[in-house]
Order: C-alpha cells, then sequence, then structure tokens
C-alpha cells in the first residue's frame, strides 16, 4: 500500500458496522442491532511507504440495520425499519447529517497503526484513537479495527421507550473491515 493516497468505500470488500445493545428491566424485549453504514468514504494520504494521514466522513441517513439479535419476536423488514427510523430520531439526521474523524497523527504500531484525531458526532467533536490492525496477505491486505463511541459525550441521548424500562446502551461499537490488493 504505497502512493499518494488510498480510498474506501462501502462496497462489497470494505464494510463499516455499528453494534448497539440494550438495558433496562426490560431489555429482554430489545434488540442488540447490527447496523451498516451504505455511503462513507474515508481518504488515506501517504508518505512513501505509511500513512500520514485520514479523513472519513459517514452520512448518517445511510445506515441500514441488517440484523438484531434477542428480542421478543424475528428483527423483521417492518421492525428494522422502525428501529432505523428511531435512530435517524436520536441522531437529529436532519440537523447533523453527517459523522466525521479525521487525524491529527498517525504512529505505526505491532499490529498496524493508531490513529489518533477529532471525531464529530452530532455536531460535537471530541479527541477519539482508532487502532487499525494490518495483516499482509500476500497479494491483499486485511485491514480491522474496532472502536467504542459514547453517545452521551456527543449531546446524543441514546433511544429509550417503556418510560426507559428498556432503552439502547450508551455505548456503541464500531467496527470496520477491508482486504484490498497490494498497492506496489
Amino acid at each position: 500500500m504505497t502512493g499518494s493516497g488510498y480510498t474506501f468505500t462501502a462496497s462489497d470488500d470494505c464494510r463499516l458496522l455499528l453494534h448497539t445493545g440494550v438495558t433496562g428491566k426490560a431489555s429482554k424485549m430489545g434488540h442488540r442491532l447490527t447496523i451498516a453504514v451504505t455511503r462513507w468514504r474515508a481518504d488515506v494520504d501517504w508518505s512513501g511507504d505509511h500513512p500520514v494521514g485520514v479523513a472519513l466522513k459517514a452520512e448518517v441517513d445511510s445506515i441500514e440495520v441488517v440484523h438484531g439479535e434477542g428480542g421478543v419476536t424475528p428483527l423483521l423488514g417492518p421492525e428494522k425499519a422502525i428501529a432505523r427510523s428511531n435512530a435517524l430520531k436520536t441522531l437529529d439526521a436532519d440537523r447533523f447529517p453527517d459523522i466525521s474523524f479525521r487525524t491529527d497523527s498517525v504512529d505505526e504500531t505491532a499490529d498496524g497503526y493508531r490513529l489518533a484525531g477529532t471525531l464529530e458526532i452530532h455536531g460535537v467533536s471530541r479527541d477519539h484513537t482508532v487502532d487499525l490492525t494490518v495483516e499482509d496477505l500476500g497479494d491483499t491486505w486485511r485491514l480491522s479495527a474496532e472502536t467504542v463511541v459514547r453517545q452521551s459525550e456527543f449531546g446524543v441521548k441514546p433511544y429509550s421507550q417503556l418510560m426507559g424500562a428498556m432503552k439502547v446502551v450508551d455505548d456503541v461499537g464500531v467496527s470496520f473491515g477491508s482486504e484490498r490488493p497490494r498497492r506496489g
């Protein structure tokens, strides 16, 4: 992966997922969701053989509920649509249509890179660090990252119902995965 830049977008070989949990007295009624972000772009700037900067922008209204675990009933099409609608309202997608992350530094680690920068959600910016794992598979690279974002730190009130007896956990897991051909 050398060159002046590298771009990642939502595709078959590249995914950006959100993972939610549920809590509260009635949490058994709720679903733990896997949500795909279907429109996003990450641009990586390079100097020689090393990344020096990353800028990611994700469109909030592109989220799609792809899976749900738990709950009293299966998570089918109509329920997925309701969960998506609730997430868009919670994130106030009309006022804050994008989520962004821009690095201030990229440092090499034993397994890949540590990306330290600014994450902006719901109009609030905070420092955030992401550890990116890079595996050399010969002709391809496998890249992966997992991080946790606390909604309340960005002014987002986690979705709840039944007077708070069931609510989405404040911490949302974010995962990234891609397999890409090596650049030479």
